[in-house]
C-alpha cells in the first residue's frame, strides 16, 4: 500500500471532550474569591501555635 497518498495523521486539539462542572471562573469556583492572603494566613498559623502552646502548658 502506498501510504504517501493517504495523507497525514490528524493532529490533537488537545482539548478536553467535555466542561467541568467546577471549572475556574465560572459560577460555581469563580476567580479571585475564598483566596486568602499571606497576613490572614500568618494571623492563622500564628493563633493556632499559641493555641498549642496554652493548650500544652495547661498539662
Amino acid at each position: 500500500m502506498d501510504y504517501s497518498k493517504s495523507g497525514g495523521a490528524k493532529v490533537g486539539k488537545n482539548t478536553p471532550r467535555h466542561a467541568e462542572h467546577n471549572a475556574k471562573g465560572s459560577d460555581k469556583n469563580p476567580f479571585g474569591t475564598g483566596g486568602n492572603t499571606k497576613a490572614e494566613l500568618l494571623a492563622r498559623m500564628k493563633a493556632a501555635a499559641a493555641a498549642r502552646k496554652a493548650d500544652s502548658a495547661e498539662e
